[in-house]
């Protein structure tokens, strides 16, 4: 019994292939998008606001597929083995890990709300949508300072 809840780590595997083969694809698609992007900015279809809400669009599509390597590479760090890599996306443990994807969390939700800010939202939507993101953020952040500590 002991030597198949030893191997049991191993279906770790299947998040984290999984998250890298998304990872891939949200790249890729971000890669496709940025190509549009250039292309509408050459045409002239890109001034303005227009230009600048596909510009942050695309710093949402990469934040994505960052999280999602992240996660991928984080959960084959912790249950499997150990990776040599850049110290940005080193796990030595889950707090690392949630800390790290909460920080991916809390830029999206910052490029999401500059994309409705770019697009003109009403005041109102604005105000509900930047205490959203606030309170969201706060606890993140809090969880991150506080949750690693035993």
């Amino acid at each position: 019994m002991k030597r198949v809840i030893e191997k049991s780590r191993y279906l770790a595997l299947i998040a984290s292939v999984s998250s890298l083969v998304a990872a891939v694809a949200a790249f890729l698609a971000g890669a496709v998008k940025t190509v549009r992007v250039i292309v509408h900015i050459f045409q002239g279809r890109g001034e303005g606001q227009a230009g600048g809400i596909e510009l942050v669009a695309l710093m949402d599509s990469c934040l994505i597929a960052t999280g999602l390597l992240i996660f991928g590479v984080g959960l084959y760090e912790l249950f499997v083995q150990d990776v040599e890599l850049p110290a940005a996306l080193t796990i030595k443990n889950m707090h690392d890990l949630k800390a790290k994807l909460g920080s991916v969390i809390i830029l999206v939700m910052a490029v999401t709300f500059l994309e409705r800010l770019v697009e003109g939202a009403g005041p109102r939507g604005m105000l509900d949508l930047g205490l959203a993101v606030a309170a969201v953020s706060a606890a993140l952040i809090a969880f991150t300072h506080f949750g690693g500590k035993d």
